[in-house]
Parts: C-alpha cells; sequence; structure tokens
C-alpha cells in the first residue's frame, strides 16, 4: 500500500525575502553615478590636495638644508644662560612682545625666540635664532603656528590648506576631504561588487583594474586622510570641534593662571626645574600671559612616542605647580594627536612620509585613471562632444526602506559637513539641468 506524498499546504508558505543580490543590483547604478560626479568635478580638487601635501611632507628636509645658518652651530662645550639669550634676541625686536622660547634642544641648535609683531597676518610669528654658545644672532624668520614652521614650510603649508587665498580657499581643501571618503567608500562597493569581472582586461577594462587595486590598497590611509583632514577645516573642523567638547574629547592642558609669587627667577631658572622634574628636550617656554600668572613648559617632539608632557612653574619660587603627562590624556586626546601628526608627516619620520608619499602618488592615479576611462565613454563613431555620464534614475529601483535611511543619513551629513551638503545639492541641480536638456533635445 503506498503512502500519499503531502504536499506542504498554501497558507504555510511564505514568500522568500528579497535577496541580497536584488538589492545590490538596484543600489549599484546610484553608487556608480555618485561616484562618477564626485570624481569628476571634485578629482582637480583631490589633485591639488594630493600634490601640495606631498610637497609638504617633505619640507622639514627641506628646512634643514635651506635654513642649516639659522637652526645649527658648530658643537661647543657650555652655553650662556638663557635669560642672556633671550635679552640678546629682545634687542633685536625692540617692537615685539615675547611670545615663547625654544632653548637649543642640542649642542648643534640654535635657540628659538618667539615675537608677536606689529603688521604680521594672524598665526605668524618673528622669531631671532640664537647661538647658545656664543650668543651670536644667526639670523631672524617669519614664522607660522604652533609648529614653527619656516617660511618655506609655511607658504606650502598654506598652500596646501587654503591656496594662499585665505578662508575663502580654504573651501578647496574642505571640499577635497569632504567628498574624499565618499569616493572612497562608494568606490570601494563598486570593485568588491565585480572585482573578478575585470581581472586579465584591455583597455579601459585595464584601467579599471588599476584603479580598483590601488583604491583598494590605499582606502585605509585615504579614509583616515580624509577624517583627518576634516579636523582642520573651516566649517565642518566646528562642528567636530563642538562635537569634541560635547563628548569631553578635548586636548587637556595644564591651568597656567594659579596664583603665583611676586617676583621672577627668569627663564634658566625655569628650565632647570622642569628639567629636574624629567621634562626632556625639546621644549617650548611660554611666560605668564598675565602678572599673577605661571610660566608653561611644554615638550614640543612630535615622533614616536610622543613628547607632549607640560610642566607649570611659578615664577616666584621657581618651583613646579603642576604636570600634565600625555600618558594620562583620555584615549580620544591621544588618538587626536596621534592622527594629526601622522597626517603631517611627523608620527614615525621617514617612514610616514614615504607612505603618505605612497599614498599621494596613488590618489594622483586614481584621479588620473578615473577622467582617462571616462574619456574612453565617449561615442566611437564621431568622438565628439564629452563622454557620457552613467544612467540616469537609478534611485528610482531603490526599495524605499533602502532608500528612506539613506536619505536621512545624507541629511545628517550635509548638516554636519556642509560643504559636502552644498556641493551634494549642487550636484543634484546639475544632474537635473542635464536630465531637462536631454528632454528637450530630443
Amino acid at each position: 500500500m503506498s503512502v500519499p506524498t503531502s504536499e506542504p499546504a498554501a497558507s504555510n508558505l511564505t514568500p522568500d525575502p528579497e535577496p541580497p543580490r536584488a538589492n545590490w543590483a538596484a543600489i549599484r547604478p546610484l553608487l556608480l553615478r555618485l561616484h562618477f560626479y564626485a570624481g569628476v568635478f571634485v578629482g582637480p580638487f583631490l589633485l591639488i590636495a594630493a600634490v601640495t601635501g606631498i610637497a609638504y611632507i617633505w619640507t622639514p628636509q627641506v628646512e634643514q638644508a635651506v635654513y642649516a645658518r639659522e637652526l645649527h652651530v658648530p658643537a661647543a662645550v657650555g652655553a650662556l644662560p638663557l635669560d642672556r639669550q633671550v635679552s640678546i634676541a629682545r634687542a633685536e625686536v625692540p617692537d615685539g612682545k615675547l611670545a615663547r622660547v625654544r632653548p637649543a634642544p642640542s649642542e648643534t641648535d640654535t635657540t628659538q625666540v618667539v615675537f608677536n609683531r606689529p603688521g604680521l597676518e594672524p598665526s605668524y610669528y618673528y622669531t631671532v635664532f640664537v647661538d647658545p654658545h656664543t650668543g651670536e644672532v644667526r639670523g631672524a624668520l617669519e614664522t607660522y603656528g604652533s609648529g614653527q614652521a619656516l617660511p618655506i614650510r609655511g607658504w606650502i603649508d598654506t598652500l596646501h590648506r587654503n591656496l594662499q587665498l585665505g578662508d575663502f580657499g580654504r573651501l578647496y581643501s574642505e571640499l577635497a576631504a569632504s567628498w574624499l571618503w565618499v569616493v572612497v567608500l562608494a568606490g570601494l562597493a563598486l570593485w568588491l561588487g565585480r572585482r573578478r569581472s575585470v581581472r586579465r582586461a584591455r583597455g579601459r577594462r585595464r584601467l579599471l583594474s588599476w584603479h580598483g587595486t590601488a583604491g583598494l590598497w590605499t582606502a585605509a590611509a585615504l579614509l583616515f586622510l580624509s577624517a583627518t583632514g576634516l579636523t582642520w577645516s573651516l566649517h565642518a573642523g566646528a562642528n567636530i570641534t563642538d562635537l569634541r567638547s560635547a563628548w569631553d574629547w578635548t586636548t587637556p592642558s595644564v591651568t597656567a593662571s594659579a596664583p603665583a609669587t611676586p617676583g621672577d627667577v627668569g627663564w634658566q631658572s625655569v628650565r632647570e626645574a622642569t628639567a629636574r622634574a624629567g621634562l626632556s628636550d625639546p621644549v617650548q617656554i611660554t611666560p605668564p600671559a598675565k602678572p599673577g600668572g605661571n610660566y608653561v613648559v611644554a615638550q614640543v617632539g612630535r615622533s614616536w612616542p610622543e613628547k607632549q608632557d607640560s610642566m607649570t612653574v611659578d615664577p616666584g619660587t621657581g618651583q613646579v605647580t603642576g604636570t600634565l603627562r600625555f600618558a594620562d590624556y583620555p584615549l580620544a586626546a591621544k588618538l587626536s594627536r596621534w592622527g594629526i601628526d601622522a597626517h603631517m608627516g611627523l608620527l614615525f619620520g621617514v617612514a610616514n612620509q614615504i607612505v603618505l608619499t605612497v599614498v599621494g602618488i596613488a590618489l594622483i592615479c586614481l584621479v588620473v585613471w578615473g577622467y582617462r576611462m571616462w574619456w574612453l565613454r565617449r561615442p566611437v563613431r564621431d568622438g565628439a562632444g564629452l563622454p557620457r555620464p552613467p544612467a540616469r534614475g537609478a534611485w528610482r529601483r531603490i526599495p524605499g526602506r533602502v532608500l528612506a535611511p539613506v536619505l536621512l543619513v545624507l541629511a545628517v551629513l550635509g548638516w554636519f559637513l556642509p560643504v559636502f551638503g552644498v556641493s551634494l545639492l549642487a550636484f543634484l541641480a546639475v544632474d537635473v539641468l542635464l536630465g531637462l536638456r536631454r528632454e528637450v533635445t530630443r
């Protein structure tokens, strides 16, 4: 006797969820169009940032060669008291207000005495370089920023930051940093989704293979440069600063306003007190900002391991009144310090510089290959006009449950990264206008 085979009841059948591959097929055209527009319009800014960034990375070596007289002296035994060196520098700048002093960290280095001076641009100082052994003034130069960038490094730094155009020029670097992470993430998704299909290809597909492989290998470094670059930006940087303050991720500092004893023991005694307390060179000494304040002595070594300890000293007694060790920084503050120094090529010395140079060259190649691939998309029959972009209307094929959160995330990012938000709206406007133009000309 045969037993009938039972069939599942129709009521027990549930529709299969939409397969992931179908979702990817709907999303991929939108990512392709986003990657295309960002690459075409932001590519020139990424090229400028990469070229000027590579130039900046190697400026420490350039400084050592060009400004050897100002920075270095013949080795000798003994040194003049730091107070005497500062007095010599003061005589060279009678109209300057003393801002800070960097004592010679070795017997072959000069002491740098830094002044605020009338007529200088914001963040610029006037620095006198004094031979610590003889008191000879080896030169005087305008320097830039807290890192004491000499003229060549300061000029390239400003070029990389704002193209020598002030705050308006900073929009270029913010635009590049705001879109770099988008281009990288969209490119990664596109490449990983079709990586096997472009191997051993020729022509445009070979360029695509190079483009994708280089992007894959440098993706983490490019995302890092984008994130750290945004911290210096004009608009997004302000939002990041506010966020760090709200989450208590700010870099701590010693309190220089503690009550001080009347009198002033002088620069030499201040440095000796901190040296006895374990503060090794190189350091920077900042005088009290107002009567009754303390000296601040801070390490300025920015290679690994970081030398970022700081102390305050009572000017009347010469006693150390406060200590802040880099080891006691919150993790977020340490990561911020390491990230900034790695971005500038300082953290691991020459190795750091080489890695950033390779990444910068890779970014240049990615942009150039991207433009070349776009050019190869032009119609072969007449070869006239610009190449065509990817097909329009990709967003209409995305399921609503996917599109809604994407739009929400883009809105939040557009608010937090204003230059990204405004430029995204501009891309959309251009896309709409091109679509209308195409409809009219049909």
